[in-house]
């Protein structure tokens, strides 16, 4: 391929680019990728065409020619060719391209071999649950990994599970005056076995609610007052959203994620340890399987 026809080919790529046609895009650059893998700027054209895949989740297509685009990028300087492949070899489960390719973004991870287990703290990720975009909180397991810490109100989605994430924030939650970056969701890495219930409790003192969800915690299970839910349009959800944590007593409905036996004995016990007046106190009914 002649230098002129490549220009061309390049022109016609990123006018694709510019209209968001990732597939056309892709195919011209590959083209000229075949007959100048290294060229000048062929760095960029690895980077992009990886990138377009990627778009297009084409995981197969985004991890072969991610590699060809790290390959050609400077180690230790953030260099995002490292990001998105540590991405696509996260999805291909290939864990010793994902560790070689956060450490040539410059992120330190523990020493080991196989999946990253690196704990790096709390975040929110928004999943995408097909037309619904629920904000959850997530640990995450390593740069692009997390598993989901709430009970999801979305249906088919549960406490448990672990998702891919995006790189790139979108939005932030300060939560007590700390901010955590808000993920998009890439793809559910993960299923979770456990099932999502719905139960009506009345709880008589805020300090009840509290321990209902330290109960189903510290067994490795979820509780989430439906009142924790708060409905954003897309502009503000993608935004700096403030709030604090907080409890309230009353009746109200609450999302679990357990066992159904293991869910009804938590159940009994928190309405067993009731205090205060007859009337009063801790009481649950209806509990009803969500998924």
């Amino acid at each position: 391929m002649h230098e002129a026809e490549a220009e061309r080919l390049i022109e016609r790529a990123y006018a694709a680019w510019d209209a968001e046609d990732w597939r056309t895009a892709a195919g011209l650059l590959e083209q000229v990728l075949a007959h100048h893998p290294d060229a000048p700027r062929s760095a960029v054209w690895w980077y992009d065409a990886a990138l377009a895949h990627k778009f297009l989740r084409d995981w197969d297509k985004a991890y072969a020619l991610g590699r060809e685009a790290a390959a050609r990028a400077p180690r230790g300087e953030g260099d995002p060719a490292y990001w998105n492949l540590g991405i696509a070899a996260t999805i291909q489960r290939d864990w010793a391209t994902a560790r070689d390719a956060w450490a040539g973004f410059g992120i330190p991870l523990p020493d080991g071999e196989g999946e990253i287990d690196a704990r790096l703290g709390a975040a929110c990720v928004r999943l995408d649950t097909g037309g619904e975009r629920e904000v959850v909180w997530i640990d995450r397991l390593c740069p692009t990994r997390g598993r989901v810490m709430n009970v999801p109100g979305s249906r088919g989605r549960r406490f448990g599970e672990v998702v891919v994430h995006d790189g790139e924030p979108k939005g932030r939650r300060v939560v007590d005056g700390r901010e955590y970056p808000v993920f998009d969701e890439l793809l559910l890495f993960e299923s979770s076995a456990l099932p999502t219930f719905t139960v009506t409790v009345h709880a008589g003192a805020a300090a009840d609610m509290e321990e209902l969800t330290d109960l189903f915690s510290g067994h490795g299970y979820g509780a989430e007052p439906a009142g924790s839910f708060e409905l954003l349009c897309a502009c503000c959800s993608e935004g700096t959203v403030e709030r604090e944590r907080a409890v309230h007593a009353g009746t109200q409905r609450v999302f679990l994620a357990a066992p159904e036996e293991e869910a009804r004995r938590l159940l009994a016990r928190w309405a067993g340890e009731a205090s205060g007046p007859v009337g009063g106190g801790r009481r649950w009914e209806g509990l009803e399987a969500v998924c």
